[in-house]
């Protein structure tokens, strides 16, 4: 069952009540919520993702007003985690993208069995490129226009190693796209669907690209890694690929990761193999027409 299957009354029924068990990719989180905006945002967005047959979630989630007498003059919202609430309250027009913001959370902070790094992952024809970079660099506006021109999505902000045998796992959840990338990415690709605008958050304008149903499908599906792109945008730039010494690779993946001094030696071990397989590059470009062009260009690394 997905939650398409789901009519609008019966989605905020169950949000209201018992909650949703909601599985994204590896992981199934229990959402409790009676605040509109989130079940409009879960319907829209995730009506291609499965409910879970089980009780079991592995991290429960609930979105409220806190229980305050501000909650009548400016109205918040408080994101709670297994009851405890990580996070000061936010106006409640911005429940939306606190959901997403707090499900990052929820991964990046507890979910240890994997190396875990903040990063672009999209895969194709078996091999993962993941896009290391802090904010402002374009990755999420590139990410977008990648998986509307045949790129799976994996994720778009959590890269997850896994430490067996070094694969990328999926983790494919609406794309944050922030300012003036919200109206790019709808003139690159029309047919995207983007929800509506979320403005004064504290990353600006916020709003988010609904996944393509086959990375959604596929989740369960993970990829070798076989390249490392560190991308920047740049008004008016030339777009330039050029290749990246791996150790000073390995140093910015270092500094892009969560839980990297964590893992120690296993982390360093599992960071390191993984550069070693990649092809790895930095990334200059303005043009998205351009930059599809130049991955779409990609060779698979020498085995």
């Amino acid at each position: 069952m997905k939650v398409a299957d789901l009519t609008a009354t019966q989605l905020g029924g169950r949000l209201k009540g018992p909650g949703l068990h909601l599985r994204t990719g590896m992981f199934v989180a229990h959402i409790q919520t009676s605040i509109p905006s989130v079940a409009e945002g879960i319907g829209l967005l995730y009506a291609d993702y499965p409910l879970a047959d089980t009780e079991f979630a592995d991290f429960h989630i609930s979105l409220a007003p806190p229980p305050t007498l501000r909650r009548w003059v400016h109205p918040q919202v408080l994101f709670a985690f297994d009851g405890r609430a990580p996070f000061k309250p936010l106006p409640l027009d911005q429940a939306f993208p606190m959901f997403e913001w707090g499900l990052n959370w929820c991964v990046s902070s507890h979910s240890h069995q994997y190396l875990i790094m903040h990063a672009a992952v999209m895969e194709k024809d078996g091999f993962a490129v993941i896009m290391p970079a802090p904010p402002g660099s374009g990755k999420s506006t590139l990410c977008a226009a990648l998986v509307n021109r045949g790129w799976r999505l994996l994720s778009d902000e959590l890269a997850l190693i896994r430490k067996d045998d070094g694969q990328a796992v999926p983790l494919p959840r609406p794309v944050s796209l922030k300012n003036a990338s919200i109206e790019v990415i709808r003139d690159f690709e029309p047919t995207a669907f983007i929800n509506r605008e979320c403005r004064d958050t504290i990353k600006g304008t916020v709003a988010h690209m609904k996944p393509p149903r086959d990375s959604v499908a596929r989740a369960q599906e993970t990829a070798k890694p076989g390249w490392v792109i560190f991308p920047r945008y740049q008004k008016d730039a030339a777009t330039v690929l050029q290749a990246r010494p791996k150790g000073g690779a390995l140093m910015a993946m270092a500094d892009n990761a969560f839980n990297y001094s964590l893992l120690g030696a296993v982390g360093f071990h599992m960071l390191a193999d993984m550069i070693d397989t990649c092809d790895c590059y930095d990334f200059t470009y303005s043009n998205l027409d351009q930059a599809i062009e130049v991955f779409a260009a990609l060779q698979p690394p020498a085995p």
